[in-house]
């Protein structure tokens, strides 16, 4: 049970950063996991009308507030086509609409969950975060940092010429991933390749272009290379070893769907 001694709608960034370094004071999101802890807040700051709420579309990048709800994302029609659908597909099986109404960008990003569908998903692309104060690093590099008390203000997905996939294994339709990958094929035939819900958060390999290979031969390639360096654990969704192969499995199909797609575009 979470109980909160005072409430505050920030009215700055500044304002939210200064209530935010009290230990005792958090951030709101969309309320999801946060009210589920055993925790007393001294104030609950609230960024919802600090206009955070927004995805913005330039030729050259996407720009996602941190209050912008996962609904927002699976429904954005810039994103959907940019992504060929892998957005949507990372998004759907999140319990159900209602929930999706309510957690936010930013909250799924600042938690770094090991089974946040969405941590997986921008960690494929080329995807920075805004922090208040630590100005603007990569998501990759974002993920390894320990937790701090700055200010989660946006994603940066910049557009490149890509092709992305995203697949994820579940015991049931809804329930938390037992294994997530999101891929990304690039212009030059290189890959990268995110695996989440290891139980672990998600981790990004970079796969370099090989010699011309048929699709299968890269795709195995692939996969090897990911299921000798990953690292997994067990919880009740499924062992190491389970997963371990799995991470073989999801490669394996994600290389060969871009491979025809891409195929398919060149002819």
């Amino acid at each position: 049970m979470m109980t909160i001694r005072e409430y505050k709608q920030a009215e700055s960034l500044e304002e939210a950063w200064q209530l935010n370094q009290k230990k005792a004071n958090r951030v709101l999101g969309g309320m999801i996991w946060l009210k589920m802890e055993n925790i007393n807040v001294g104030t609950a700051i609230d960024l919802s009308g600090l206009g955070l709420d927004t995805i913005e579309e330039t030729e050259g990048s996407f720009s996602i507030g941190a209050m912008v709800t996962l609904r927002q994302l699976e429904e954005h029609a810039g994103l959907a086509a940019y992504t060929h659908g892998a957005v949507k597909e990372a998004l759907r099986h999140i319990v159900g609409v209602q929930l999706r109404n309510l957690a936010t960008v930013g909250g799924s990003i600042y938690s770094r969950f090991g089974f946040s569908d969405v941590l997986t998903l921008f960690m494929a692309m080329d995807c920075s975060v805004e922090l208040y104060k630590g100005g603007i690093i990569s998501l990759q590099e974002y993920a390894e940092r320990p937790y701090d008390r700055d200010i989660l203000v946006r994603l940066i997905v910049k557009k490149e010429e890509a092709e992305f996939f995203y697949q994820s294994v579940r015991n049931s339709q809804t329930d938390i991933p037992v294994l997530t990958c999101a891929a990304a094929r690039l212009e030059n035939g290189s890959y990268r390749i995110a695996i989440g819900a290891r139980p672990l958060k998600a981790v990004l390999f970079e796969l370099p272009a090989k010699a011309v290979v048929s699709a299968q031969e890269l795709a195995q390639n692939f996969a090897d290379e990911v299921k000798q360096k990953i690292v997994t654990g067990s919880n009740m969704r499924g062992n190491a070893e389970y997963r371990r192969h799995l991470a073989g499995v999801l490669t394996k199909r994600a290389v060969l769907e871009l491979e025809a797609r891409t195929a398919q575009e060149e002819n």
